[in-house]
């Protein structure tokens, strides 16, 4: 862990990082492509010494109320944010001021901020996205080692749905060769209607290899799935997108699965719900009694 003092916190989509690293040591994360210009160890978490000071100020400032996004580079519920407790001053601060909130994670440790969630939820709209890649307990032990199992992050899917806290899935990446089947899938898919989940984003059965994050993949592959590297080279050499030879097959069951399960599967929709801020009728009439 280093400190360093960021300039800035929110992005022109209302987006931030109060981490950048990560140690949950997925195998395929993207995060550690170069052209993210991450100049330290992954591993070696960098905290923004002063990101909740600066989110205070954004948030003052902001002409209009919207949604505030978290965890898109950085999932913000390492095991640090035990320690520091910085998302959860950014989720009071939210919730201060008035805004709405989604985040994305593959940590039960989200649950500790559940009175905030509900709170933000009570007002404007709480979204939490949770990335799922495989029904197999052992396999997810392998492809993401420090991290809550897919089953503990139905768990706390399940919890977030007893609480009203809306949910949406990434399926993804899917890895050729070894959780592109149609077992995977389905098992997947249960476990999002069991929990009753909003909606599934899925970008097609594959993953993005860039430069940076290939090279780790492929050292993790030589070192749980022996062999299996020289079959990705022969397949796929160094291309950007890699797609699963089952691609066109798993992807209509997706689509039927998730109609069947009444799952919203549309990427462009999910994400208009996710970016569309939302006040509840109370807080308007609240308001207009202030006025």
């Amino acid at each position: 862990m280093h400190f360093v003092t960021a300039k800035g916190i929110l992005s022109s989509k209302n987006g931030m990082n109060l981490y950048r690293g990560c140690s949950h040591g997925c195998i395929y994360c993207d995060s550690r492509s170069r052209c993210y210009h991450m100049e330290h160890a992954f591993e070696d978490i960098e905290v923004k010494e002063n990101a909740v000071d600066l989110l205070e100020y954004a948030l003052k400032h902001k002409r209009r109320k919207c949604m505030i996004g978290t965890g898109s580079m950085t999932d913000p519920y390492i095991p640090l944010e035990t320690e520091l407790e910085n998302m959860r001053k950014a989720l009071s601060l939210i919730y201060e001021y008035g805004f709405g909130f989604t985040v994305i994670t593959k940590s039960d440790r989200i649950l500790r901020d559940l009175d905030l969630f509900k709170k933000i939820n009570s007002k404007t709209k709480c979204v939490v996205q949770m990335t799922l890649t495989t029904y197999d307990e052992e396999l997810c032990r392998k492809i993401e080692p420090h991290v809550s199992t897919t089953q503990e992050r139905f768990v706390a899917l399940t919890k977030l749905r007893d609480a009203g806290i809306p949910t949406v899935v990434w399926l993804t990446p899917i890895l050729p060769f070894i959780n592109d089947t149609q077992e995977n899938l389905l098992g997947v898919l249960k476990l999002c209607a069991e929990a009753g989940v909003y909606g599934v984003i899925n970008f097609g059965m594959g993953l993005t290899l860039r430069e940076g994050n290939r090279e780790y993949f492929y050292k993790q592959l030589d070192r749980l799935f022996p062999g299996l590297k020289e079959k990705y080279v022969r397949t796929y050499g160094n291309r950007y997108g890699i797609e699963s030879p089952d691609n066109t097959r798993l992807m209509k069951l997706f689509c039927q699965k998730c109609e069947e399960y009444g799952i919203v599967h549309d990427n462009e929709e999910i994400f208009r719900y996710l970016h569309a801020f939302e006040e509840k009728e109370a807080t308007r009439q609240l308001s207009l009694w202030d006025l």
